[in-house]
């Protein structure tokens, strides 16, 4: 897809390349964000506290782009964390060099339009799963349409994901093999 190279290309060339460990923490829920991440290699993963338990919204993969946009753009506080859960090699840009380069690119602005409409039919879709789907359906459909998430994924965020338990996961894939 020409956007998403047309984006990669921007972070790569005004950003810079750094490596992260498992578990590193790239923003925190509260905290206004600064960066736009391009993932060369790794697995992130979006989440926020609900009363001591994490619930997981989003899995970005390489290839991807992950930023709390609203955050970045809106100078706002952000609703979500975001931190790796394999070590992971990214491309960070600034949100000061990233709007420098959105004003003087109408292409760049219009590809980072379609990235943030997808993102936004993301969200739509999960929101509508949540309260129309069962979990066994939610699961179906993250196979579907993600099958090497748990390869990479440990379970337990896959099931906050879904909106289960580690139990109840583990019940729905037992059933799923025989």
């Amino acid at each position: 897809m020409k956007e998403i190279e047309l984006i990669r290309d921007t972070i790569k060339r005004f950003g810079e390349r750094k490596e992260y460990p498992k578990k590193a923490r790239l923003l925190n829920e509260g905290d206004v964000s600064e960066y736009a991440f391009f993932i060369e290699r790794g697995c992130i993963r979006s989440w926020f506290n609900d009363d001591g338990n994490d619930i997981t919204v989003q899995f970005f993969f390489d290839g991807g782009f992950i930023s709390s946009f609203e955050s970045l753009r809106l100078c706002k506080p952000s609703l979500f964390n975001i931190e790796t859960i394999e070590p992971s090699i990214l491309h960070a840009v600034h949100k000061d060099a990233l709007f420098s380069a959105l004003n003087d690119s109408p292409d760049l602005k219009e590809a980072v339009n379609e990235l943030i409409y997808h993102r936004f039919y993301h969200y739509q879709r999960l929101f509508l799963s949540r309260i129309k789907n069962s979990p066994k359906r939610r699961y179906e459909e993250l196979i579907r349409e993600n099958p090497e998430i748990f390869r990479r994924v440990p379970h337990h965020y896959i099931a906050s994901y879904l909106g289960i338990t580690p139990v109840s996961l583990s019940r729905i894939r037992n059933k799923d093999r025989h």
